[in-house]
């Protein structure tokens, strides 16, 4: 089940994340006596797999608690849904001010967590019917993890490295182990065997075999030492020398089916973008999974934009744009207080 974020922070609430006009218009507008009712639809110009309007309902739910509800009114898409140029991904109906300060936010929410779920997707397209992890937590400042791990869960990965990011799409996390941990211990059999006897038993025994010898060596020097146990190795080559090729795998699957290892998933990471595991699909590389970190941590923000098409009833819009609400027959009612009682 997927488990909520919690209530936005602090600084989103007080408009301190906010671009500074906004909060130089909310005090213009409580001087001047203004705070009508008005329309504001959201969208994109490019195709997209939508993220971060669950984010974005939470922060409305938490920011419009003490408006008037009659005149309230939330409409939006999912998280998940494929978008088209310039569809309405949200719709927000209510006074001004109780909600005006906070576009910074939402755009943000909706850019940053948009590019990393559709940036996913490329992804889990191109290793289909292979299935990719997230790999991209270090990549990104740590009090944002959770949501770029979620993204990318939303964008097809069947799971993601930090606990965080996991339990917000219900999940349980994903993961090997480090280099480090082989380095410390000094043998990757004996790492492989401390991981084996002092972690859970639900937690799949996959080792990381390229840190000291020979990656198809080390592969069946686990293998031999931890027999039905190893679920899976994890190649992670680096690029000085040469990185994961499809000929190393197809050579380390074959060296494990011939010593009776076939059991053995083998999972390949190391810079991949989906033109290198393309690469390994067209050559038939015998892979079972893939670990994604940069490609999709490093997707570049999709630019979100909110207009005002309606201000108390009457249709208007700025130059360039048609006024009035858009013909959005996707768009769903959005239950605030479903998020306030998460």
């Amino acid at each position: 089940m997927v488990v909520r974020r919690t209530r936005p922070s602090g600084e989103i609430l007080s408009g301190e994340s906010a671009d500074v006009y906004f909060a130089r218009a909310d005090r213009i507008l409580e001087r001047e006596g203004l705070d009508p009712v008005v329309t504001m639809e959201v969208f994109t110009r490019r195709p997209a797999l939508l993220c971060g309007i669950d984010e974005v309902k939470n922060l409305l739910a938490h920011a419009l608690a003490s408006a008037n509800t009659a005149e309230v009114v939330v409409e939006a898409l999912n998280d998940g849904d494929l978008i088209e140029p310039k569809e309405v991904v949200l719709r927000i109906t209510a006074r001004y001010r109780a909600f005006g300060l906070y576009e910074t936010a939402l755009l943000g929410m909706l850019a940053q967590s948009t590019g990393w779920a559709t940036a996913a997707r490329e992804c889990v397209e191109a290793a289909a019917p292979q299935p990719v992890i997230s790999f991209g937590a270090r990549h990104v400042h740590p009090d944002i993890t959770d949501v770029l791990d979620y993204a990318a869960i939303v964008g097809g990965c069947v799971g993601a490295s930090t606990p965080a990011g996991a339990r917000l799409a219900g999940l349980s996390p994903t993961g090997t182990m480090p280099h480090s941990l082989v380095l410390i211990i000094g043998d990757t059999v004996k790492a492989a065997e401390a991981f084996d006897r002092d972690l859970e038993p639900d937690v799949a025994r996959i080792v990381l075999v390229d840190t000291f010898k020979d990656e198809a060596e080390e592969a069946l020097r686990v293998a031999h030492a931890l027999g039905d146990r190893l679920y899976g190795i994890r190649l992670d080559t680096p690029s000085e020398r040469g990185r994961v090729t499809p000929d190393l795998v197809r050579e380390v699957r074959a060296r494990l089916d011939q010593a009776g290892f076939s059991h053995v998933k083998i999972v390949v990471s190391g810079g991949l973008n989906p033109e290198r595991m393309q690469v390994f699909k067209d050559a038939g590389a015998p892979v079972d999974s893939y670990a994604v970190g940069s490609y999709i941590s490093g997707a570049t923000p999709i630019d979100f934009t909110g207009d005002i098409k309606e201000i108390d009833g009457r249709p208007i819009a700025k130059r360039g744009r048609i006024p009035g609400r858009t013909e959005s027959p996707r768009l769903r009612p959005v239950r605030l207080q479903d998020y306030r009682e998460a």
